[in-house]
C-alpha cells in the first residue's frame, strides 16, 4: 500500500487567486457601472441609455481581455452576476443623480478605484492562465481602460487614454507592481493589494498635482 500523500500546497493558493479575481472583477464592475451611469445621466440619456452605457463601461474591458485570452464565452456573459451587478449599479446611479449632483472629486475617486480593481483582476487572471508576464501587464491594462474607452466613444468624446494624462499609465504601473510581487514570491492577495494600491495612489497623486504625459508639439 502506498503511503498517504499530503494535499498539494498549490490548491489553496489557486482557490485564493480565483476568489480574488472574482471579488476584484465584481467590485470593479459595480464601481465602473456606477461611474458610467453618472456619465450617462450627465449626458441626458434615458434609462435605457444609462443601462447600456453602464454595462459597456463596466464590462467592456473584461470582455475584450477574455476574447484576447481565448476564454470564451467571456465571464461577463456566462451568468447573471456580472450583468446583474452592472445593471444594479446603473439603477442606483440613475436614482441618485436627480437628487443632487455628484461631486466631481467623488467621480474621479470612483474612477481611480475601478481602474485599480480591474488592473488587478485582469493581470491576476492572465497570470493564472500561465501567460507571459509582459502580456499579463498589457492584459491588465486593457481590462482597466477598455470599458472607459468604450464609454467615451459612445459619448462621442476623445477617450481618456488618448489624452496626455496619467490614466492608462497608472493601470500599467499597478499591473507591473502586481507581476513583480508575484514573481518575487509574494502571496496573491498581498501582491494584488500592492498592485491595486500602487495604481490607485498614482492616479490620485497625478490628479492632485495635474501630472500629464508629454504631448506633441502640435498639441501645445
Amino acid at each position: 500500500m502506498s503511503p498517504p500523500t499530503d494535499p498539494p500546497v498549490a490548491a489553496p493558493r489557486l482557490a485564493w487567486a480565483h476568489s480574488l479575481v472574482i471579488f476584484a472583477d465584481l467590485a470593479g464592475t459595480f464601481v465602473f457601472a456606477l461611474e458610467g451611469a453618472f456619465a450617462a445621466v450627465g449626458a441626458h440619456l434615458d434609462l435605457f441609455g444609462v443601462m447600456v452605457l453602464a454595462f459597456a463601461t463596466a464590462l467592456g474591458g473584461g470582455v475584450l481581455r477574455d476574447v484576447l485570452m481565448g476564454a470564451l464565452p467571456p465571464n461577463a456573459l456566462r451568468g447573471f452576476s456580472y450583468a446583474g451587478t452592472a445593471f444594479a449599479a446603473a439603477a442606483i446611479g440613475f436614482w441618485i443623480e436627480p437628487h443632487g449632483q455628484v461631486p466631481r472629486q467623488l467621480l474621479l475617486t470612483l474612477d481611480a478605484a475601478g481602474l485599480s480593481l480591474f488592473a488587478v483582476a485582469g493581470t491576476q487572471k492572465a497570470l493564472d492562465a500561465g501567460i507571459h508576464p509582459f502580456s499579463c501587464i498589457l492584459l491588465g491594462t486593457i481590462t482597466a481602460v477598455g470599458g472607459g474607452t468604450l464609454r467615451d466613444v459612445l459619448l462621442a468624446q476623445i477617450p481618456a487614454i488618448l489624452r496626455v494624462d496619467v490614466y492608462a499609465t497608472a493601470a500599467m504601473f499597478g499591473a507591473l507592481v502586481l507581476v513583480v510581487c508575484r514573481r518575487a514570491g509574494l502571496a496573491p492577495p498581498l501582491a494584488a493589494l500592492a498592485g491595486g494600491g500602487a495604481c490607485f495612489v498614482l492616479r490620485l497623486i497625478a490628479l492632485a498635482h495635474h501630472w500629464q504625459l508629454p504631448g506633441s508639439a502640435a498639441a501645445s
